[in-house]
C-alpha cells in the first residue's frame, strides 16, 4: 500500500495555481501565460505519470490515500491513477495545441485559465474517492466548461449550446446529488469502496436501488445518451481545443462514474438492464446518424454519440475492465480526430479518388458475414483454450465488434471486386478478432483485481445479450447493404430524417426558445 500520497494528487493544485495567474491578465497577448499553461500541463503530465508508477510499484488495490478539506476525497489505484494519467496526458496534448490556436484573440488570458481550472476539476472527478468529491468535482466542471462553451459569447449558436449543455449537465448534478443523499442516508458513509462493502453486506433496499437507478441516470446525462444527446452534437461553436478536450475526456464523466460505482451498481439486475438498453440504442442511433453527415466535426460529434452509448452498453453487459479500456482508446482517437480535423479538406484533396466500389449481392453478404463469425468463433475457441473460460457477455461483445467489420468483407466478396480486396478484409476480420481477445486478456490482467467480474446471465441478462447481438448484427447487415437500398425512393427520406437526428434536437430548441433567440440576433 501507498506510504506517502500519490503524486498526482498534487496536479490539480499545480494547474489551479497557475490558472490563478493566468486570471489575473485575462486580454490578448498575457506575456508567458501560454507558455506556463503548456508547461503547467506537462508538469501534471509527469506528476500523473508518477503517481501511476507510485501505484504500480506499491502494488496498491483501492487504497483510499488522502482526505483534505472541504469533503475532497481522493484514492490511488490503479483505475484512478490510469484515468488521471489519460486526462494529464490529454491535458498537456490540448494546452499545448491551445497556444498557438488561441494567439492572438482578445480573452487569450482568460482561456488558459478556464481551461487550466476545467482540467483540475476532470483531474479530482478522476481520483475521487467519495461521492462528494465526485458531487463537487462535477459541478465545477459544468460550471467552467460553460464558460468556456460562451467564449464567443455573442454567437447565438453558442449560446444555445451552452443552455442546452447547462440543462443537461446540471440535470445530471442534480440525480447525482440525490443518489448521494440517499446513499449516505442507507448506509451512512460515502466513500466509494465502503459503500459497495455495505451494500454487499446489507443489501441494497428500496433506498439503495432508487440511488443506484439515479447514479445510472446521472450517468447517461453526462454521456449524452438518447434521447438528451443533442447538445453534444452542437458545441462547435467554441475554439476547437475546448471540444478536443469535451469529446476526449470531458464526456468520459458518465464512464468513469459508473466504473468508480462498479461493485455498488452491479447489485442492481433493474440498473445494468437499463444501461444496456439505453447504451445499445444510443450507440446504434450515433452510429446510424453519423454516417449521414458532411461536416467533420459534426461527424465526429455523432460519433462520440455512438462510442459513449456502446461504452454504457459494456457497463451494462458488466465488462467493467473493457469499458475502462475503450475510454482510453476513445480518449486518445477523439483528441488526435478533433484536433487534426482542420486539415481533413486537404489531406482528402491529396488523396486519389478510388474507382467505384461493386455493390455486394445479398448472397454475397451473407457469405460474408457467415465468414467472419466463423473466424471469430475459432479465435475465441483458440483463446479460451489458451487463457480460459469467457463470459457469455464478452463473447457476445466480440461478435458486435466482428460485425462491424463483417459488412467491409460484404465488399471484398462482391463479383466485381478483387481477390486481393478480399483476401485483406477477411485479414481485418481476423486481425479485429486476435486484437479484442488480447486486449481483453491485458485489461482483466491489469485492471480486474480491483472491478468486479461479469456477473452469471441469468434470464434478462440473457434475453438482454440477445438482443443486444441481433439488433447490432441486423444493423450491420443493413450497412452492408447500404449501396442496394439507400437510394431507393421508399428510402430516400430516411437519409434526410437521419442527418437530422430524428428532430428530437429540436425539441429541446423549442424549449429553451432557441429558434426565437437565433433569429432575433444577428450573425
Amino acid at each position: 500500500m501507498l506510504t506517502a500520497p500519490s503524486l498526482s494528487f498534487f496536479a490539480p493544485i499545480v494547474l489551479l495555481l497557475v490558472a490563478a495567474f493566468a486570471a489575473s491578465r485575462p486580454g490578448r497577448r498575457p506575456g508567458l501565460t501560454p507558455r506556463l499553461a503548456e508547461l503547467a500541463a506537462l508538469f501534471s503530465l509527469a506528476l500523473t505519470t508518477g503517481g501511476l508508477v507510485q501505484v504500480v510499484a506499491a502494488r496498491a488495490v483501492g487504497v483510499a490515500a488522502f482526505e483534505g478539506p472541504v469533503l475532497i476525497a481522493l484514492r490511488a489505484d490503479l483505475v484512478s491513477a490510469t484515468m488521471a494519467l489519460l486526462v494529464g496526458f490529454i491535458g498537456w496534448i490540448v494546452m499545448r495545441y491551445s497556444r498557438t490556436y488561441l494567439d492572438g484573440e482578445s480573452r487569450e488570458g482568460a482561456f488558459h485559465a478556464l481551461m487550466l481550472t476545467t482540467l483540475a476539476s476532470v483531474l479530482v472527478f478522476a481520483q475521487a474517492g467519495s461521492l462528494a468529491t465526485l458531487v463537487i468535482a462535477t459541478l465545477a466542471v459544468g460550471l467552467t466548461l460553460k464558460r468556456l462553451l460562451l467564449f464567443y459569447p455573442d454567437r447565438p449558436e453558442a449560446q444555445r449550446a451552452a443552455t442546452k449543455f447547462a440543462i443537461v449537465w446540471h440535470a445530471g448534478d442534480a440525480f447525482l446529488i440525490l443518489a448521494t443523499a440517499m446513499l449516505f442516508a442507507a448506509f451512512g458513509t460515502l466513500e466509494l469502496s465502503a459503500l459497495a462493502d455495505a451494500a454487499w453486506a446489507q443489501g441494497l433496499g428500496l433506498v439503495g436501488n432508487a440511488a443506484v437507478v439515479f447514479l445510472v441516470v446521472a450517468a447517461a446525462l453526462k454521456t449524452a445518451a438518447f434521447p438528451l444527446h443533442g447538445w453534444l452534437t452542437e458545441v462547435m461553436e467554441a475554439p476547437t481545443p475546448v471540444s478536443a478536450l469535451l469529446h476526449a475526456g470531458i464526456i468520459n464523466s458518465g464512464g468513469v462514474l459508473l466504473i468508480a460505482n462498479a461493485g455498488l451498481v452491479q447489485q442492481s439486475s433493474g440498473a445494468m438492464a437499463a444501461l444496456v438498453m439505453i447504451g445499445g440504442f444510443t450507440a446504434l442511433f450515433g452510429a446510424a446518424v453519423m454516417l449521414t453527415q458532411s461536416a467533420v466535426k459534426t461527424a465526429l460529434a455523432w460519433s462520440t454519440v455512438s462510442q459513449m452509448g456502446f461504452m454504457l452498453l459494456q457497463c451494462g453487459l458488466g465488462l467493467w475492465t473493457l469499458a475502462l479500456l475503450h475510454i482510453v482508446a476513445h480518449s486518445l482517437y477523439k483528441a488526435h480526430a478533433f484536433l487534426s480535423s482542420g486539415g481533413a479538406i486537404e489531406d482528402v484533396a491529396k488523396v486519389r479518388r478510388p474507382g467505384p466500389v461493386a455493390a455486394p449481392s445479398v448472397k454475397a453478404v451473407l457469405n460474408s458475414f457467415g465468414l467472419a463469425m466463423l473466424l471469430y468463433a475459432l479465435i475465441a475457441g483458440l483463446f479460451i483454450f489458451a487463457f480460459g473460460p469467457k463470459s457469455p457477455q464478452a463473447l457476445a461483445l466480440g461478435a458486435i465488434l466482428i460485425f462491424g467489420v463483417a459488412y467491409m468483407v460484404a465488399q471484398g466478396l462482391a463479383d466485381l471486386a478483387p481477390r486481393e480486396l478480399t483476401q485483406r478484409l477477411v485479414g481485418s476480420s481476423i486481425i479485429a478478432a486476435v486484437a479484442y481477445f488480447t486486449f481483453q486478456v491485458l485489461a482483466q490482467a491489469v485492471w480486474g483485481p480491483i472491478l468486479p467480474a461479469a456477473p452469471t446471465p441469468g434470464p434478462l441478462e440473457w434475453a438482454l445479450i440477445v438482443l443486444a447481438v441481433v439488433s447490432f448484427g441486423l444493423v450491420a447487415f443493413a450497412q452492408a447493404l447500404f449501396p442496394l437500398w439507400a437510394h431507393h425512393p421508399s428510402t430516400a427520406g430516411l437519409r434526410v430524417h437521419l442527418a437530422n437526428g430524428l428532430y428530437l434536437n429540436a425539441l429541446l430548441d423549442r424549449a429553451i426558445g432557441g429558434f426565437a433567440a437565433t433569429k432575433s440576433k444577428p450573425q
